[in-house]
């Protein structure tokens, strides 16, 4: 499958090796064609499958598939650029966190409690069938969920069950286990999915690594 991957930071190109190593054609995007981290990665991984950057408008128009790994408080402005007829009827899986550095550290949440930047990303886009997961891990978890010992959960949302079921396979693909994945229901949750992340935070700053998870266990 050809995959647009929109962002040039760790996410996204943790993100893009995986894909490739599963044997998808990856486009790495950013507000610009030739960024330099996106040039660098494309060299660096280029062995393990087809590998290109570009803009974020010659990613989206590249995917079948389509990931906002971007910032998610430059999120709306990126999708913007890359033009929402190159994603029109395409599976948007968002893994990004409205995170607000303005007043420093810990970050606030930019949107949250009655809205999401999931729901805000559907709003905008309403012939996108948007998919809400792996916004929960740190990078490196989200690729390599046997990095956390034991089970683990991960969470999805969206819409569209058929986009849920794709971005499923990508989340098997990546290692996650079907009864690991927790569909929490349409997008409306990805208000929890989200205000999860200052608690995460919190947990990253208790146990002194990013390389954490929770587990949902139910009664019986």
């Amino acid at each position: 499958m050809r995959i647009g991957v929109l962002g040039t930071g760790t996410v996204g190109r943790t993100l893009g090796s995986a894909l490739l190593r599963s044997g998808h054609e990856v486009r790495l995007g950013s507000r610009t064609a030739g960024n330099e981290a996106a040039v660098a990665w494309a060299a660096e991984v280029g062995d393990a499958g087809p590998a290109s950057e570009g803009s974020f408008a010659d990613a989206a128009g590249f995917g079948e598939l389509v990931i906002n790994a971007t910032a998610g408080a430059t999120s709306l402005d990126a999708l913007s650029l890359a033009g929402g007829e190159q994603l029109a009827g395409k599976v948007l899986v968002d893994v990004a966190n409205p995170l607000d550095f303005s007043q420093g550290m810990p970050p606030r949440l930019s949107v949250c409690n009655g809205d999401s930047l999931g729901e805000q990303i559907q709003r905008a886009y309403r012939d996108v069938r948007v998919v809400k997961t792996l916004n929960t891990v740190t990078a490196a978890v989200m690729v390599d969920p046997g990095l956390v010992e034991g089970t683990h959960t991960i969470f999805m949302a969206g819409d569209d069950a058929a986009a849920k079921a794709q971005a499923g396979e990508l989340l098997r693909e990546f290692g996650w286990p079907q009864e690991s994945i927790l569909d929490l229901g349409d997008i409306s949750a990805a208000r929890g999915m989200e205000m999860y992340l200052p608690l995460w935070l919190r947990l990253y700053n208790a146990t002194g690594t990013a390389v954490l998870n929770v587990e949902v266990r139910a009664a019986g």
